[in-house]
């Protein structure tokens, strides 16, 4: 199996998902977006993995290849490529399918609970994780669901925590892959920074830390348990 990874930012790397590509043998092509890397032919590969950033979906005059990348992606998931986005990631599902992305009244952050609806405890990707499902959020946007759009999990903040689209195209709002290293540099990103102080405060976004590295080998065993779920599917469609 060959994925391509699309980061966005040096320290949004897939994480913890990586044990289980490396674990499977999975190869992966990098692109780092933001850095000038261009986008490749996605039909050259089995899936698309779309990982997180500081940027807005909706800043195309900062960032011009957001245009593209929405582009790539709205082609690549209309044609059935399986997809799977985390946070940024996500929010690029659903405005590359035309859904609106737009802030929150107040950034989400901390190690939250998210509910699963009826189709997310069914779903095949999604249904096998803990309950309750324990996951670090980090982000100040949100989205509305795209046509066809699939509702799987929820939280109180953010209603659409995570969705499916087609049979292989996937997106969730939160983080499970955060290693100690990653959480240390997340911190250190001015944009990140100040949502975390804005929500928790300077001593209750150390806690936060803290507790998301105390708590890593339980978020990225879930992690690896959700990304191999994908991967089976995948599995599937290239043993037909």
């Amino acid at each position: 199996m060959k994925l391509v990874v699309v980061q966005h930012l040096f320290c949004e790397s897939p994480g913890a998902y990586d044990t289980e590509l490396d674990r499977r043998g999975v190869q992966r092509e990098v692109i780092e977006i933001d850095t000038g890397d261009k986008l490749p032919d996605w039909s050259e590969f089995d899936g698309i993995i779309a990982m997180g950033g500081p940027m807005s979906v909706n800043d195309e005059a900062e960032h011009p290849w957001l245009v593209e990348e929405k582009r790539w992606v709205a082609e690549a998931v209309r044609a059935g490529k399986p997809f799977f986005g985390a946070c940024l990631g996500v929010q690029l599902l659903a405005s590359a399918l035309g859904a609106p992305v737009y802030p929150l009244a107040e950034a989400e952050v901390g190690l939250l609970p998210v509910i699963r609806t009826q189709e997310g405890v069914a779903d095949a990707v999604i249904g096998g994780l803990a309950e309750p499902l324990v996951t670090l959020q980090w982000h100040g946007d949100t989205f509305d669901l795209p046509e066809g759009g699939v509702l799987l999990a929820s939280s109180p903040a953010a209603p659409n925590q995570a969705f499916r689209v087609g049979d292989a195209a996937y997106g969730i709002q939160f983080h499970l892959e955060v290693t100690p290293e990653m959480a240390e540099q997340w911190a250190g990103v001015p944009e990140y920074s100040a949502a975390l102080t804005a929500t928790l405060g300077e001593e209750g976004g150390k806690a936060f830390l803290a507790d998301a590295v105390a708590r890593h080998d339980e978020l990225g065993g879930q992690a690896q348990l959700l990304i191999g779920a994908w991967l089976d599917l995948i599995d599937a469609r290239r043993a037909l």
